[in-house]
């Protein structure tokens, strides 16, 4: 089954992005003060780069979700590699997760989309307002 889902926004097709990483226990008071205050020019360099609608979700364990939209997950990864804001954000933020392959912004376990609520509405609902039969005598 692919992890590529997209979803049709007015400013195009965007393909939805869920990861998950494990923050450090001892750590995670620390991380949520660290994203309660972003640096502004990590902001806009994540979204110049692409990553839009992006949330992340940190359970008292530690486990990380995360989410974005972006129209494309090798661009937004490629655009932020290439800033000097995103290298010293990923060196700092690194230390923060266990078992981490990579930087933190590539090095993400993707989850793979098993249900979204519009893609099976669409169908759906052209089906109940289909002409039938008995519509047509």
């Amino acid at each position: 089954m692919s992890t590529e889902t997209a979803v049709d926004t007015p400013s195009g097709r965007r393909e939805r992005v869920c990861f998950h990483l494990r923050v450090k226990p001892e750590l995670i008071d620390e991380y949520r003060r660290r994203h309660a205050a972003v640096w502004p020019e990590m902001l806009e360099a994540l979204h110049s780069a692409g990553w839009n609608n992006y949330s992340l979700f940190l359970r008292d364990d530690g486990l990380l979700i995360g989410y974005f939209e972006t129209s494309s997950l090798d661009d937004a990864q490629a655009r932020m590699a290439a800033t000097e804001v995103n290298e010293r954000w990923q060196g700092e933020m690194s230390r923060f997760f266990l078992d981490l392959d990579g930087s933190p912004n590539e090095g993400f376990l993707r989850l793979t989309e098993v249900f979204h609520l519009e893609d099976q509405l669409a169908p759906a609902r052209i089906r109940d307002t289909a002409p039938t039969e008995s519509d047509a005598s």
